[in-house]
């Protein structure tokens, strides 16, 4: 995530793969979409690494969930550790061998779901907040809106708001 210049330079740094300045975030959700835990760090930091902070907070926040669908980044020693350590299965989702241009991959849809919802979010479209955990709190406060969202709607589709067809103007 782009970062503004109030971020500190002590937590922000550089993608070099993405070529952002900035922070980065860990979500993990449920089937649903819904926000379990977040973590953020310094774009800088290797996707392996930052990520054994999410999976230790899913640890403790969930201790029933033991199996977690991950990009092909967090490939490597984080499965081991995550095995060893947490006793959490990392399976890491690929895209097969054939494939060519977009097509969406088993189980990894509910995670980029969940971001796209939270990026709607005006204030998560870019980083501003000084400390990391401003910045995870402001995540995880449009992800509660999103679950009233839900809740206030009881289970019915969501609608929309969007402009007036012509013949109604």
């Amino acid at each position: 995530m782009k970062a503004a210049d109030t971020v500190g330079r002590d937590s922000r740094g550089y993608d070099a793969g993405k070529k952002v300045a900035g922070r980065k975030r860990f979500n993990v959700t449920d089937t649903l979409g819904l926000l379990i835990t977040v973590t953020g760090c310094a774009a800088s930091v290797q996707d392996r690494d930052g990520a054994k902070g999410a999976l230790l907070g899913l640890y403790l926040t969930s201790p029933r969930c033991r199996f977690v669908f991950a990009d092909v980044g967090f490939a490597g020693r984080l499965l081991g550790w995550a095995t060893n350590t947490l006793r959490t299965t990392v399976s890491v989702v690929r895209k097969p061998a054939d494939q060519k241009g977009f097509a969406v991959l088993p189980r990894r849809w509910a995670v980029e779901r969940t971001l796209a919802w939270l990026t709607a979010h005006r204030r998560l479209a870019r980083d501003y907040e000084r400390h990391p955990a401003t910045s995870e709190a402001m995540i995880r406060w449009a992800a509660v809106g999103l679950m009233t969202r839900r809740l206030a709607r009881g289970g019915r589709p969501a609608t929309r708001q969007g402009p007036r067809p012509l013949e109604y103007q």
